[in-house]
């Protein structure tokens, strides 16, 4: 199992932190597909995902691509509502019920990205409210605390369609929000003394996740193709997602 597992994880990260993203939801997905205890689960996707961005994060501060002010004003009431978020105390029941959704939302996010998203970078940037823009990214880091996905999914298209900023800036704020999020989900969960980390398990992975991030976080889009991925990826997360709301 660990073997399979491991190379899903690969390739998730592969794909994902070419475009900025952790791969949370897919990590989760795929865990809950293998029937993984759901502390696990949450600890694990969190500690994936803070592996593969912290070297997105660098690469695009490095090229010039993280604007560190907007990169605050998103993650200021985020980060605590992700801590608020993970420390909550959550039945299994409720959790997968929240998982569920939020991986449903998640497909849909990302069927939306592949088909009706422009790649094309010609649309000015808006002078939008950076206090709008935080408050929403408050709710998705409450929503990320909550089930232990980054919510770079969610706010990425959030600021593609408010021209927040261009398309390589906003996936490096995304994997910005990613880091910081993902962290203070672990925080929440360390604080209750419920972060669960089988080094067996979650040891593997995190070699396969880190050897994938860096080496997507290196590849540009034309070489990766992330969109190719995007589909087959979204059809795992609906039906990881749509399994659990059944059950």
């Amino acid at each position: 199992m660990i073997l399979e597992l491991c190379i899903l994880f690969f390739l998730v990260a592969l794909a994902y932190s070419a475009a900025g993203f952790g791969g949370g939801s897919s990590y989760l997905a795929i865990l809950a597909l293998w029937s993984v205890d759901f502390q696990l689960m949450k600890s694990t996707a969190l500690l994936c995902n803070v592996a593969v961005v912290i070297g997105g994060v660098y690469h695009f501060y490095k090229s010039g691509h993280l604007p560190m002010k907007k990169a605050w004003q998103l993650s200021l009431i985020s980060v605590p509502l992700a801590f608020a978020g993970s420390y909550l105390p959550l039945k299994q029941a409720t959790f997968f019920l929240l998982l569920g959704i939020a991986l449903t939302l998640a497909a849909v996010v990302m069927c939306y990205r592949l088909f009706f998203e422009r790649e094309e970078e010609a649309d000015p940037v808006r002078k939008g409210s950076g206090l709008v823009y935080g408050v929403i990214g408050g709710a998705i880091g409450l929503l990320s605390g909550m089930t232990g996905i980054g919510g770079g999914i969610y706010l990425s298209p959030v600021l593609r369609l408010g021209k927040y900023d261009t398309a390589k800036n906003i996936a490096g704020l995304s994997s910005f929000f990613i880091l910081v999020n993902s962290i203070a989900g672990l925080l929440g969960q360390a604080a209750k003394h419920a972060i669960v980390f089988d080094m067996s398990f979650a040891g593997p992975l995190l070699i396969a996740v880190i050897a994938g991030g860096q080496i997507g976080a290196r590849l540009s889009a034309k070489v990766l193709k992330p969109r190719w991925v995007a589909g087959a990826t979204a059809v795992l997360i609906l039906y990881a997602g749509v399994r659990m709301l059944v059950k």
